[in-house]
């Protein structure tokens, strides 16, 4: 059973006032250019929503139910869309360490790329993401966890804009991505909507 399908009231009601945040706060209609380099006439600012004390507590809710059912005892990403969303996930409640995966590893100090509490070979990894568009940093981020060893249970974005980048990162991690919300739930009536 994957607790994202909303089998308990308070999941259900924790992703409902996810998406109502991500609708209210999140979205921005204008022509903007991703970080991928496509253009958009709309963007999800996803921090937006998740920053403020309802999406926070809403994000955490779902992300602890998630970690907890893969079994995860180490959750995070590529910063800086990772941040709030795997610091989230252990206000929420889950028994897991938080990491952050930085671009480069740093040139002074103790030259890490994957910062936090060190990982162990036998931790369990969930990757997040506060937005998926093709997946770039998510895959980056799984790239370095691999790269040093670590084994990937799950990936989890807050929400995806359904133009591919889930089936990449599934591929990829060889491991379920679950979003959290969609685009078409977010915005249904956006005017590059393909159907469904």
């Amino acid at each position: 059973m994957d607790v994202l399908d909303g089998h308990t009231t308070g999941l259900t009601d924790a992703r409902r006032r996810l998406v109502g945040e991500l609708r209210e706060h999140a979205l921005v209609i204008g022509r903007v250019t991703l970080t991928s380099g496509a253009q958009a006439d709309y963007y999800v600012d996803a921090k937006r929503a998740i920053l403020r004390p309802a999406g926070f507590a809403a994000l955490g809710a779902l992300l602890a139910a998630q970690v907890s059912e893969w079994g995860a005892t180490a959750v995070g990403g590529m910063t800086m869309g990772a941040d709030p969303v795997a610091c989230a996930a252990l206000a929420g409640g889950a028994q897991a360490n938080a990491f952050f995966v930085r671009k480069d590893a740093k040139a002074h100090g103790l030259q890490r790329r994957i910062e936090g509490p060190p990982l162990a070979p036998e931790d369990r990894c969930v990757v997040v993401e506060d937005v998926v568009t093709t997946g770039g940093s998510t895959l980056a981020a799984i790239e370095a966890l691999l790269e040093a060893g670590h084994e990937i249970c799950g990936v989890i974005s807050v929400l995806d804009r359904l133009v591919g980048g889930g089936a990449a990162i599934e591929r990829e991690a060889g491991a379920p991505y679950v979003a959290l919300t969609t685009i078409d739930e977010i915005y249904p009536d956006r005017p590059d909507r393909t159907g469904g």
